[in-house]
């Protein structure tokens, strides 16, 4: 580093750039994809409706986050209009056209493709609620100021990026000490590649390691998110001290980073969230000499300053005093008795608070959604989803970071005191054999005809043993059978 230029972290900017691009548009193809079906004019929880809620009032406006079309009146053609915009946008960052240009023209890039995602996002309602969301909107708006291939990053941005990186880590880490007791007593992973969200093809064969590896596997969870995360801000040591020792730190705080959010990815689907947080783990990694300009930034005051344009040193270093004021409430989150989980202090979700899985469910309820075509309703089929666990003989897919929101929600239903109420709409749809709703799904047993009756049946799932799979193949074990809701139908 040399002062307001962080000169041998070309290479991880590009990979922040590239990355972060790359995580935006997978977003916006999963909202293009999904969002009409959810949330779109004939969608399970319609958006319209909720916008016209919020226009009635001029304070319910603040119930919202920004977006776009409290400006535009919302449509479905729009709402494509805004996600091909952001898929093309993000694949020319990805190509690194913008990046070719002067500082502004990524900036202006990266800022399109947050304003545009948190238009979505704040719309989404109980579809977009998860944390990667917000932790995407952050690395984007970061990701403007990253600066362009002919200078080098800024110091501030790159240091901004460390901050975000341990707010996560270091968050989730809290999350989970001050949560369950099952992650103080270094039992969490004993059972959670079997009752996470959506398993992954490699989560059986993870859950069946011996117990002494899921003990190793808490342990190491502890080290990596409460106290590698200090050690990523190392590299400033180099402002002072010479020689490679505290960039070498924070590399090596990085891989450790890293390396455990590639496990999670092997094991599991979290959407982005483990792949936003490997790009991020690269901003910590300093490279002399790749990615970075042949000779050492010149100062030319006052129009140039350690190679960066003094216009352009000034916008970063007012973003860095911006992050430091709008960091307080998250700071004192860390450090709180109720310490909130994925949370947002302002309006614009910059500097938030972030943590996952505070406790691991040790048993594996699934709602099962059921039809039937004749009258009585004595014969029952199962609709089967893309990604959550149905057949008991379907080895799970791999989706992420590709994110199937109805499947995550679908796994939130029995946590819950009551079915949501989009769920009611969901079923309503099946019963009328809706085209769009029917396209989220693997399978519809009745091959896009009306069914008489659907209900919902719960179930409890565990993985097979070894002994189990070799009998007949099967993945999973279910039992208690249990109808929750219905037989419904229409009138």
């Amino acid at each position: 580093m040399d002062g307001f230029a962080a000169v041998d972290f070309g290479f991880a900017r590009e990979v922040l750039q590239r990355g972060i691009a790359a995580l935006y548009l997978v977003a916006f193809v999963s909202t293009l994809n999904q969002f009409r079906p959810l949330l779109g004019e004939h969608g399970l929880l319609p958006a319209p409706v909720l916008l016209d809620w919020v226009a009635q009032k001029r304070e319910r406006r603040k119930l919202l986050h920004p977006t776009l079309f409290t400006r535009v009146r919302y449509t479905d053609r729009r709402l494509v209009a805004l996600c091909g915009a952001g898929i093309g946008i993000a694949a020319l960052l990805i190509a690194g056209v913008p990046q070719l240009g002067p500082p502004w023209v990524p900036m202006l890039a990266f800022l399109a493709l947050w304003f545009g995602y948190m238009s979505v996002v704040s719309i989404g309602q109980t579809f977009y609620s998860f944390g990667w969301e917000m932790l995407l909107l952050e690395a984007g708006f970061l990701a403007a100021f990253l600066g362009s291939n002919d200078q080098p990053p800024p110091t501030v941005v790159i240091v901004l990026f460390w901050w975000l990186l341990f707010r996560l880590e270091f968050g989730a880490g809290m999350i989970k000490i001050r949560g369950g007791r099952e992650w103080r007593d270094l039992t969490a992973m004993t059972f959670h590649h079997e009752t996470q969200p959506m398993p992954g093809p490699l989560s059986r064969q993870a859950h069946l390691l011996p117990r002494w590896f899921h003990t190793l596997e808490v342990v190491g969870n502890h080290v990596a998110q409460l106290v590698v995360p200090f050690f990523l801000f190392a590299p400033l040591l180099s402002l002072w001290l010479p020689g490679p020792v505290p960039q070498i730190v924070g590399a090596v705080a990085a891989g450790i980073v890293i390396a455990t959010q590639l496990w999670l990815v092997l094991t599991g689907n979290f959407a982005w969230l483990n792949w936003a947080t490997i790009v991020l783990g690269f901003s910590a990694i300093g490279l002399p000499g790749i990615g970075a300009p042949e000779r050492v930034p010149e100062t030319s005051l006052p129009w140039t300053v350690s190679g960066m344009p003094l216009w352009w040193v000034m916008t970063t270093s007012a973003v860095g005093v911006l992050f430091v004021v709008l960091s307080v409430p998250a700071v004192r989150n860390l450090f709180a008795r109720r310490q909130l989980m994925n949370a947002s202090f302002h309006r614009w979700q910059l500097a938030n608070a972030y943590g996952a899985f505070g406790t691991v469910t040790r048993e594996r309820i699934e709602i099962v959604v059921e039809g039937s075509d004749d009258e009585e309703g004595r014969h029952w089929r199962e609709y089967e989803f893309r990604g959550k666990p149905g057949d008991v003989r379907r080895i799970p897919r791999q989706f992420a970071p590709y994110h199937l929101r109805l499947d995550w929600l679908m796994w939130f239903l029995p946590l819950g005191h009551s079915l949501d109420d989009w769920f009611s709409v969901f079923l309503v749809r099946l019963l009328e054999a809706d085209a769009p709703t029917l396209r989220m799904l693997r399978v519809d047993p009745f091959h896009g005809e009306r069914p008489r009756w659907v209900r919902a049946v719960s179930y409890r799932y565990r993985f097979t043993t070894r002994a189990e799979h070799r009998v007949d193949g099967a993945v999973w074990v279910r039992t208690g059978r249990r109808v929750v809701l219905g037989p419904v139908g229409l009138r």
